[in-house]
């Protein structure tokens, strides 16, 4: 396993944290937020950037991960990284902040999966699915803003349509970062 220094409890109290932070901030700061996410899909400076953390990271995992039957290719994978990067990079035009931010959601799903994996606390044990539940929505969303954009444009859209909307949002994800971190807290070792 590639991230096997992972542990539960630092990554719950890492995730409830920024959970907390973000959503906090959304929810105070409403009308301004509403403003820049709405340009966020649009947006090709922060696209090129998330596309390059996510080429760095996907060298880095392909690097030191075990290939299986795959391992002979190794050198021939990590030379088609950089070369996808730049024709993703100057190719893609339409939505390349949607699909960065989504092949990043795949790339961090992983931790949080890794993080999990045969790891049961002592008591409290349902309390660990509060990890792998999060990561699959952001597979499930990760993969749809990769393979059509436009779905993330639409949902923010929605989102933003009215303060109702937006704050239960930002409530409801205060309240999951409040029960990672409290959970990772008191019973994730």
């Amino acid at each position: 396993m590639i991230y096997q220094n992972t542990d539960l409890k630092t990554t719950g109290i890492v995730l409830g944290i920024c959970l907390i932070a973000t959503h906090l901030v959304a929810l105070l700061n409403g009308k301004s937020m509403r403003s820049i996410l709405s340009e966020f899909p649009r947006n090709r400076a922060i696209g090129v950037v998330i596309m390059t953390i996510n080429a760095l990271w996907t060298f880095w995992v392909v690097s030191s991960m075990d290939l299986g039957e795959f391992g002979p290719l190794r050198q021939k994978i990590l030379f088609v990284i950089p070369i996808a990067y730049v024709l993703v990079v100057f190719f893609v035009e339409e939505f390349l902040s949607v699909r960065a931010l989504g092949t990043l959601m795949l790339l961090a799903a992983c931790v949080v999966l890794d993080a999990a994996w045969f790891k049961v606390p002592e008591t409290m044990a349902w309390t660990k699915l509060l990890l792998p539940i999060l990561a699959y929505v952001w597979i499930i969303f990760g993969m749809f803003w990769v393979g059509m954009p436009y779905l993330m444009r639409d949902q923010i859209s929605w989102l933003s349509h009215g303060a109702s909307r937006w704050k239960a949002a930002c409530i409801g994800g205060l309240a999951y970062g409040v029960l990672t971190l409290g959970c990772a807290l008191a019973f994730w070792n």
